[in-house]
């Protein structure tokens, strides 16, 4: 089926003149933040290069691919770069910052279309453990630093730049644009365009209920595949569109897999069962668990693979024999309160499974008739 790549053939020589930037055009933009882009793309919002020179500069790198969070990135950015849709829009205000101390990653990029109109691209969880700690760290906490970070950079965005924009991302991404469109400047938001939110987690009922987000509420579009996880963790208000997607289960998360006929994606009337049920069981164990119960169970995780001085997925898969007998010992050697913290964090999720299993299996029996009582 059609994906990113065959769009990118359809309609790569179309301008935007010619036909109007729409959903597929998002999510390409929202992946061009996870290019690496350190040291090609001006950091200020004054200066800026083109998709092409940003390409050629890229590649002309020493092993450019070994730079990329995924292989697939590397025919994208060619792709992107050669096409006259995307190759002359500017490139300006990138920035990527990962600060374990302060357990955050946050990365975002300006993409110009004309000086009345711009993209602004959160980019997702890298593969630096901080990124994922961070994640982590929304069960219980609001906001985290990325998520300041997002307000700033869209406050400061908009005031250096005129026109118009689309904010947008990618799995964080989307949950960083939402929130960043949801705190920002009043002004700001009246610029507004959309909000895309590709297959990123929601928030807690605070974010929901506040005034910013209501503010900005319609002007939301959120996209998940059939089988979502990431899209479908803690709160969502607004409606959601499902997405058809060629891969299975949490392959489904990523975005080159997605389905796109002519300049619109697939869609399907809803989820699948499979997603359904992940939601309800992860729902209903964070609700079984305190802030900081979940504070305590994301802390002892993360210190067991800390303890194998990995800063990135990559480092910690590279040596995994060794790496996860590190982590064994520390299991083995945790203290007794870290332990039992695990154990009962642990112990709430698969009762949280067993629970929407039993549910599940409750709803899908037949229905009892109810027999007339009738006279002999």
């Amino acid at each position: 089926m059609a994906n990113l790549f065959d769009y990118l053939k359809w309609r790569g020589d179309l301008s935007l003149q010619q036909a109007g930037l729409n959903e597929v055009d998002s999510l390409i933009l929202s992946r061009l933040s996870y290019l690496p882009f350190d040291g090609i793309v001006p950091q200020g919002f004054t200066g800026e290069i083109s998709v092409a020179e940003a390409g050629e500069l890229f590649f002309a790198q020493a092993d450019p691919e070994a730079r990329l969070i995924m292989k697939a990135d590397l025919p994208f950015l060619q792709a992107v770069a050669a096409s006259r849709r995307f190759a002359g829009m500017g490139l300006c205000g990138y920035t990527n910052q990962v600060d374990p101390e302060a357990e955050k990653q946050f990365a975002a990029l300006v993409i110009r279309d004309s000086p009345d109109l711009a993209y602004i691209s959160f980019r997702g969880t890298d593969l630096s453990l901080a990124g994922w700690k961070e994640d982590f760290n929304m069960s219980f906490c609001t906001p985290v630093p990325a998520q300041l970070d997002a307000v700033q950079y869209l406050n400061d965005a908009a005031a250096a730049l005129s026109g118009r924009f689309w904010v947008g991302g990618h799995s964080k991404g989307g949950n960083l644009a939402v929130y960043a469109a949801s705190f920002c400047q009043t002004e700001v938001q009246d610029r507004l365009i959309f909000v895309h939110n590709h297959d990123g987690p929601g928030f807690e009922a605070s974010v929901l209920e506040s005034e910013g987000y209501r503010r900005i509420a319609e002007k939301i579009r959120t996209y998940i595949p059939q089988s979502s996880v990431v899209g479908m963790l803690l709160q969502h208000e607004e409606d959601y569109y499902v997405v058809r997607s060629s891969q299975i289960g949490l392959m489904q998360h990523d975005l080159f897999s997605w389905e796109v006929e002519r300049d619109q994606f697939v869609y399907l009337d809803a989820v699948t069962d499979r997603s359904k049920f992940i939601d309800l069981t992860l729902k209903t164990w964070l609700t079984q668990l305190s802030t900081e119960q979940r504070e305590q169970f994301v802390d002892t995780l993360f210190s067991i693979l800390e303890a194998t001085n990995a800063g990135t997925l990559k480092e910690l898969t590279l040596n995994w024999h060794r790496n996860a007998r590190i982590v064994l010992r520390s299991i083995r050697e945790m203290d007794e309160e870290m332990r039992h913290n695990i154990s009962h964090a642990l112990g709430l999720l698969f009762e949280a499974a067993k629970q929407t299993a039993l549910q599940n299996v409750q709803r899908s029996l037949p229905k009892p008739r109810l027999l007339q009582n009738k006279k002999p």
